[in-house]
């Protein structure tokens, strides 16, 4: 039997089985957005998808296939939708796909779940589609599915943020296609990263609040809300590090494992 933790990759008899072991099953949600001109559309969706394939095989769990698109894309945290290649979802759309897929795979024996989101606009649609699966899984009388939804760039040690940030970490928002993100890609798919594009016309300065219709002054023309400059790879590994053990820890709490 294939012991890879990418879960489409199984055959369903592969998958049965598998489930029968009782494992972990990752759902990474990710985004399609603009990432400045030096990073592809899909950040949102490499990056969870490869912290959760890492801590997937800590604890021996399967990883569904990731989301591709998310909720939309909002000013002062991904830039916004007026960025040509950036295709959102409305909340009730992504709402109704994450509780969809929650259901199946609890009506096909899995009985731990994880929802590892990658965008930070998803946040509360997938709160929200955990919440209404929950209600038709025990509807449906199944019990005993325990899940579990974060997001990866929280799970990172204080003394890791101010090794990378010495005068000051700007916030996770601000963060968005910025060093942390930078420093990731060039560790896991440093093809798809030109560091020669990388903007200056940040970091972005916004007011405390959110306006329509969008202004485009807001937002740095470039996309990139704060700094990609100094992003390195090894800086990537320090982030990847503390996510992975940090979450396995976690996972491995929740679940007894």
């Amino acid at each position: 039997m294939s012991r890879t933790v990418k879960l489409a990759e199984l055959s369903w008899p592969e998958f049965a089985a598998r489930v029968a072991e009782n494992p972990v099953v990752f759902l990474p949600i990710g985004a399609t957005e603009q990432h400045g001109p030096h990073l592809p559309l899909n950040v949102d969706q490499i990056l969870p998808t490869a912290v959760a394939e890492r801590v997937a095989e800590k604890v021996g769990g399967l990883v569904a296939p990731t989301l591709p698109y998310g909720y939309k894309s909002q000013p002062r945290s991904g830039g916004g939708e007026h960025f040509p290649g950036t295709i959102g979802l409305d909340a009730h759309t992504l709402t109704l796909v994450i509780r969809d897929i929650v259901c199946r795979l609890a009506h096909h024996g899995v009985r731990r779940i994880v929802l590892v989101n990658g965008h930070f606009e998803n946040a509360w649609p997938a709160v929200e589609g955990l919440d209404l699966a929950m209600r038709d899984i025990r509807r449906d009388g199944i019990e005993g599915l325990t899940a579990m939804r974060l997001e990866y760039w929280d799970f990172v040690e204080r003394a890791t943020l101010d090794r990378l940030f010495p005068e000051g970490f700007p916030g996770t928002e601000l963060e968005h296609a910025s060093l942390l993100e930078t420093s990731l890609m060039l560790l896991v798919r440093a093809d798809l990263v030109d560091m020669s594009k990388t903007p200056d016309d940040g970091p972005a300065t916004f007011p405390p609040y959110d306006r329509w219709p969008l202004r485009a002054d807001f937002v740095p023309p470039s996309g990139v809300l704060a700094k990609a400059q100094g992003s390195t790879a090894e800086k990537g590994q320090w982030l990847m590090d503390d996510h992975t053990r940090l979450l396995a820890d976690a996972i491995r709490k929740e679940f007894g494992l």
